[in-house]
């Protein structure tokens, strides 16, 4: 089943015919992605990589029963742009936008929680690696190739982790159901909690690896509703051993304030809290199937 998207789910593409969206739009039809069209305003009527154009999201979810929307546009217009998804109907959008103001994502995160009919649309990101189920289907930028399908879930902060996890992974003969990159932002549109949640319920998920990094309270958050709710082990690494509090690492978000967001106090919070922590980037992939391996002798 995978969560997300699957090779049923029909996608459009916010600024499709921009030069980044335009290739990644490319690479997404290639790899089996059901992309049914793009919005981009002025362009109504006409076709890109065969696919219609349209000048509103409304009009393209109309026409092509459109539910999931891949957002790439600029940061000034971004917010308005997940916006009119949600006031179209769409039901899972991804954001791959960086550098979108954060009081723009308040005004997003305010709208989405005003009315009921918005609050039916999943946000994933902005500023995130997007979704992948390998070898069904994916909306975002990653490189597909090195994704292969099979049960375990993966969802993380950092996009190129979530890469070398894969790969990792990969390299040992274990698979990927669904890979989701959260975003660094410090406001976003999924938790780590709203993931885990999903892949606890997903039939085709065994297991999770959860990738985070210093600053903000998500890690913590997952740590508690993993241990009173989930039955599937969850395997962790948290990036930034060695940052210095008070110094943005990477992420806009990547910024030590406050007790319990340093990367040690995660470990130790997610030890805690019974789950699995790889020592370094290097091992997140062993470490997987350590607690694979233990699963299945059990």
């Amino acid at each position: 089943m995978a969560i997300l998207i699957t090779e049923k789910t029909k996608v459009i593409v916010q600024g499709m015919t921009g030069r980044i969206g335009a290739f990644h739009t490319a690479d997404m039809i290639k790899h089996g992605t059901n992309v049914v069209g793009g919005v981009t305003p002025g362009r109504g009527g006409d076709s890109h990589m065969d696919r219609p154009l349209f000048n509103t999201v409304r009009e393209a979810v109309e026409a092509t029963g459109a539910e999931a929307s891949l957002v790439f546009v600029p940061p000034p217009f971004a917010a308005d742009a997940i916006m009119e998804a949600a006031d179209a109907g769409i039901r899972t959008a991804v954001c791959v936008t960086d550098g979108i103001p954060s009081q723009d994502m308040m005004r997003v995160k305010r709208f989405l929680r005003r009315y009921p009919e918005m609050r039916k649309m999943r946000l994933i990101g902005p500023n995130c690696a997007g979704v992948i189920s390998p070898g069904k289907g994916f909306m975002g930028i990653m490189p597909p190739h090195i994704y292969m399908p099979g049960r375990v879930g993966i969802v993380g902060r950092s996009g190129t982790l979530g890469y070398e996890a894969a790969s990792q992974l990969k390299s040992l003969g274990i698979g990927v159901s669904t890979s989701v990159g959260i975003g660094g932002d410090p406001i976003n549109g999924s938790s780590f909690k709203d993931i885990l949640h999903l892949f606890e319920n997903d039939p085709e998920t065994d297991a999770v690896m959860m990738i985070g990094e210093i600053g903000g309270p998500q890690e913590a958050e997952a740590a508690a509703y993993a241990q009173e709710y989930m039955k599937k082990p969850v395997v962790a690494y948290i990036a930034g051993l060695s940052a210095p509090k008070g110094r943005k690492m990477g992420h806009a978000g990547a910024i030590i304030s406050a007790f319990g967001e340093s990367a040690q106090e995660k470990v130790d919070i997610l030890t805690a809290a019974g789950i699995t922590v790889a020592p370094n980037p290097s091992a997140m992939g062993e470490t997987m199937a350590r607690v694979l391996s233990v699963q299945k002798a059990a």
